[in-house]
Formats: structure tokens, sequence, C-alpha cells
């Protein structure tokens, strides 16, 4: 049995196959899933587990190279925008329109749907390189 690390061993599979510039996306209860997209439901109730508990254990495995969120965020919620500069400030944040992350969904390698049940509470992480 793993004892470090994720311990879900869907999320730690779709990490370990993982390249340079893939995505996976860690959601809020509300975002539309696409048909084609796998999703992981982690979600246990409204709230539980936030966006930034998942985000901030998978940042303890993955290596991350970007960020992209919702240009919406910094506006209609600034709690989480605010957690996410702190978070990710070595990083480079990208923002776009709510629509436009959307549609990127479509090219994740896997959807992780919390039950965050804030506005536009919506991470597409970037994989990057350990070397």
């Amino acid at each position: 049995m793993k004892k470090h690390g994720v311990l879900n061993r869907e999320i730690a599979g779709v990490l370990a196959r993982l390249g340079h510039t893939d995505t996976i996306v860690i959601a809020d209860c509300g975002l539309p899933v696409p048909d084609q997209t796998k999703c992981i439901d982690v979600s246990l109730s409204l709230g539980t587990p936030g966006v930034l508990q998942v985000v901030r254990t998978l940042m303890e495995d993955m290596e991350v190279e970007a960020v992209t969120v919702a240009e919406e965020m910094e506006s209609h919620n600034k709690q989480m925008f605010t957690e996410l500069h702190k978070d990710f400030a070595s990083k480079d944040v990208r923002s776009v329109s709510h629509d436009e992350l959307k549609k990127a969904t479509k090219e994740a390698k896997a959807i992780i749907r919390t039950g965050e049940a804030t506005p536009y509470s919506n991470f597409i992480l970037h994989s990057g390189v350990i070397f």
C-alpha cells in the first residue's frame, strides 16, 4: 500500500502518465465536464474538499510549470485569487475568460471534481519537467 503522496489511485495514475505541458483541471462542483474528458470526482459534500486543498496536495507530487484560471476570479472571488497568487508566486499564472477555460478542459488528461462551491474556482495545472 502506498504511504506517501496522493493515495487516490486514479489521480496517482494520471499524475504518473503526465508529460511536459500536459494539463489536468482541478474543478469546483459546478464546472461542466466534457464527455470525452476523464472525470475523477472526489467531492464529499458541498465545499469538501475544496480546490485549494486538492491543488496543494497535488503540488507535492506534480511538477507544475504554469496554472490557468478564469480572469473573472479576480473580481468575483478575491479570496481564491489571493490564495492562488500566494501558492503560485513562482509560477506562470495565466488568465483567460471563463468560456476559454471551459473549452480548454477538453484537452486535459483529467478533471478532478471537488466539492468547492465558490465562483470561478477552477485551475488548469500545466505539467512541467523535473530536469
